[in-house]
């Protein structure tokens, strides 16, 4: 049986991790160097770095920290932001990323996915996508949720893998950092029109949102979250023993 995937994700402004609610009034958490460190030695079992400005910015990713932090971790790497070009993907791969997610980059040029998956392997190509419900529809954002596409998030996840993309990182912007559960209607309605790992992202607040995750949605592959692992509020470890006496497969 496949193991689910516990998964911290450390989101860096100016080389420092931060954390916001609804994507909105960031506050400075950590050095993304120590926390990736602290994560890989306590049970994560990946982890996700972004660069949530890059997009914004109209810059490259910050390579130099990266590079740190891939030095000191033992886990598998996924990295973000202003990924906007094969040499993007390159650059943050000779870094030492495992995984290299596009977002807004994506949404400009959708050719995007279908060259990297097709230069790197589709094991290396996140689709990483912020939605928010517009009218009652999920409907996609970019450049770190601040900008409306219009676009259908299921349609546009499922174009993603039509391209090649190899797993798919559903961000809820409804449900980011409110702490209120992850937002099962819409990872739901994703789980049905793909066959790659979903990740979920968006509304942990405490251990049981982990396993009503699982058990409402046994497609899910992972969790991923970031505030209630960086205060402490939810050890992994101590996570993990609940998911697994609760019947839900990890690894420990």
């Amino acid at each position: 049986m496949i193991t689910k995937r516990i998964i911290p994700c450390l989101d860096v402004k100016n080389g420092r991790v931060v954390k916001g609610v609804n994507f909105q009034g960031l506050s400075d958490v950590s050095s993304p160097i120590e926390l990736g460190k602290y994560y890989s030695d306590n049970g994560a079992d990946e982890l996700v770095f972004y660069d949530i400005t890059a997009s914004a910015e109209g810059r490259g990713l910050f390579t130099d920290i990266l590079r740190e932090v891939a030095s000191t971790i033992f886990i598998p790497l996924t990295v973000g932001g202003g990924i906007n070009t094969l040499d993007d993907f390159d650059r943050v791969l000779k870094c030492g990323a495992d995984k290299v997610s596009v977002n807004s980059g994506a949404i400009k040029n959708p050719n995007l996915i279908y060259e990297a998956a097709k230069r790197y392997g589709d094991q290396c190509v996140v689709l990483s996508v912020d939605a928010k419900r517009v009218d009652g529809k999920f409907t996609v954002f970019s450049k770190g949720g601040r900008e409306n596409t219009g676009m259908d998030a299921i349609e546009w996840i499922k174009r993603g893998v039509d391209n090649g993309a190899g797993e798919i990182v559903l961000n809820s912007i409804d449900t980011d950092g409110v702490k209120g559960g992850f937002d099962l209607e819409m990872l739901d309605a994703v789980c049905k029109v793909v066959s790659v790992p979903v990740v979920a992202s968006g509304g942990a607040g405490n251990i049981k949102h982990f396993i009503d995750l699982f058990n409402a949605l046994p497609k899910v592959d992972a969790g991923l979250a970031a505030s209630i692992f960086h205060f402490g509020e939810v050890k992994i470890n101590q996570l993990k023993d609940e998911l697994y006496k609760n019947g839900i497969p990890v690894r420990r």
